[in-house]
C-alpha cells in the first residue's frame, strides 16, 4: 500500500511561467482523500496569446480564478458529459494553467474502480482528462479549490524513478494545435491513447 508523502507543493511551485509549472508537476502525486496517483500527462494553457486557452476570452465569472492565486483548481465541464481538472499557474494577475490529462493508479485503486466500473484495466482508470476526475472523484464542486490545503492536494514524490519527458501538440484543440504544450513520461502506459502520438523527447 502506498504511503502518501506529507509534503504538500507549496503555493511558490505555480507562481512560475506555465511551461516550467506543466513540466515540473510530471512525476508528482495528486491526492484526492484516499486516492491517489502519479501525474504522467499534462497540457500548458496560457495567456491572452493562447487563443486555445479559456483565458484568452479575458476575466468572467467562468475565468476568474484563472487570474488569482496560484496553486488552486480550475475545473471546467465540456462535451456535456466529461470535467477536466486544471490547475492555475503564474503570478496572481497573469493567467495561466495546466490541464492534467493522465494519472498512474498508485492508491485508493478498489475506490476509482467503483467509480470507474467499465475502466478494461488499472491503467485505463485515470489515462484522459474525464477519466481522471471521475476516478479520483473530482467535479466542477472543486473548482477555485486551493491544492495547497484540505482534501485535493499535488504532492512530491520522492520514491517516483527518473523518466524522460516527451512532448507534443495538444490534444482536441483547433486553435494554436501545433503548439508542443503536452508533456508526458515517454513509456508510461497510463498516458492516454493519443498522448504518446505526434512527441519526441524534449
Amino acid at each position: 500500500m502506498l504511503r502518501i508523502p506529507a509534503s504538500i507543493l507549496p503555493r511558490s511551485f505555480y507562481e512560475r511561467p506555465t511551461v516550467e509549472v506543466a513540466r515540473d508537476l510530471l512525476g508528482k502525486l495528486l491526492v484526492h482523500g484516499r486516492a491517489a496517483g502519479r501525474i504522467v500527462e499534462v497540457e500548458a494553457y496560457l495567456g491572452a496569446e493562447d487563443l486555445a486557452a479559456h483565458a484568452a476570452r479575458g476575466v468572467t465569472n467562468r475565468t476568474r480564478v484563472l487570474f488569482g492565486p496560484p496553486g488552486h483548481a480550475y475545473v471546467f465541464f465540456i462535451y456535456g458529459m466529461y470535467e477536466c481538472l486544471n490547475i492555475v499557474a503564474e503570478p496572481e494577475g497573469t493567467a495561466g494553467c495546466v490541464l492534467i490529462r493522465a494519472l498512474e493508479p498508485l492508491a485508493g485503486i478498489e475506490i476509482m474502480q467503483r467509480r470507474r466500473p467499465k475502466a478494461r484495466s488499472i491503467e485505463d482508470l485515470a489515462s484522459g482528462p474525464g477519466k481522471l476526475t471521475l476516478a479520483m472523484g473530482i467535479s466542477r464542486r472543486h473548482n477555485g479549490a486551493d491544492l495547497t490545503r484540505g482534501a485535493l492536494t499535488v504532492r512530491a514524490f520522492p520514491s517516483a524513478p527518473p523518466f524522460e519527458i516527451a512532448a507534443g501538440p495538444r490534444i482536441g484543440i483547433r486553435h494554436c494545435a501545433d503548439w508542443p504544450l503536452r508533456f508526458y513520461i515517454a513509456g508510461n502506459p497510463c498516458v492516454s491513447k493519443h498522448g504518446s502520438s505526434r512527441a519526441g523527447i524534449a
